[in-house]
């Protein structure tokens, strides 16, 4: 995919990401479930990576994905400044790169649809209630549907970390971020740059990438297809 068309894809999923979380064009952000959603699946998922973060050269790589890539962190500034610097990120990137940055523009907004969604449906199922379990939670993922598109979530997941491995082996790429950390905090792109250094850093201490994507790729999607099974205990 050449440059100018990954930038118009990026520019598509910042607005579609800033509706999402914008709580005048989406009133949902305000329901009272959306907070306890977050805390759960940001803990089941620390779980899940719990061999990942006891082992040195995974940790930092696990750190990132929970952290950068699928926690329940405000990304938000992060992609303001993704929105002022488009145009020179086009320039000045390799389009590799930015699809990656696109990827977890995706990803963000993605998350962000099915939360939305998982909040409104527990609260139709649960109106009294203030904690959740896995029970619930698994109510209100079948109830939300859309195995598809759970399916694309869990692909992007993958594809951002498949984007940074790559990327971490062209020619160029390390440097020209060294050399835009100070031009990016005087600019204020402290988030976004931020962002691709973790990144990069987390990427070049892991041994084999392709295995550790791999693991979480295939972890997800046995959680996500128990889920939609409706079995007794799905793993959590």
């Amino acid at each position: 995919m050449d440059t100018s068309t990954v930038s118009r894809r990026l520019a598509r999923r910042l607005a579609c990401h800033q509706a999402l979380f914008d709580p005048v064009q989406e009133p949902r952000n305000r329901l009272r479930w959306l907070p306890e959603l977050r805390r759960w699946q940001a803990q089941r998922l620390r779980e899940s990576f719990a061999r990942f973060l006891e082992d040195p050269s995974r940790r930092p790589a696990a750190e990132f994905f929970l952290a950068d890539v699928y926690g329940d962190h405000d990304f938000s500034r992060r992609d303001a400044d993704i929105a002022r610097v488009l145009p020179a990120m086009q320039k000045l990137l390799p389009g590799a790169l930015l699809e990656t940055v696109a990827d977890a523009i995706e990803l963000g907004a993605l998350t962000q649809a099915f939360d939305l969604r998982m909040a409104e449906a527990l609260q139709r199922l649960a109106p009294r209630r203030r904690a959740l379990d896995l029970a619930l939670y698994a109510r209100a993922y079948r109830q939300c549907g859309l195995p598809r598109l759970r399916a694309r979530q869990i692909a992007l997941i993958a594809e951002v970390g498949d984007g940074l491995a790559h990327a971490l082996r062209m020619p160029g790429v390390a440097t020209l971020l060294r050399l835009s950390r100070v031009p990016a905090r005087a600019a204020g792109l402290s988030e976004l740059q931020g962002f691709l250094e973790r990144g990069f850093d987390a990427f070049a201490a892991l041994g084999d990438a392709p295995r550790f994507i791999e693991e979480i790729r295939r972890e997800e999607e046995g959680f996500s297809r128990a889920l939609f099974a409706g079995e007794p205990r799905p793993p959590a």
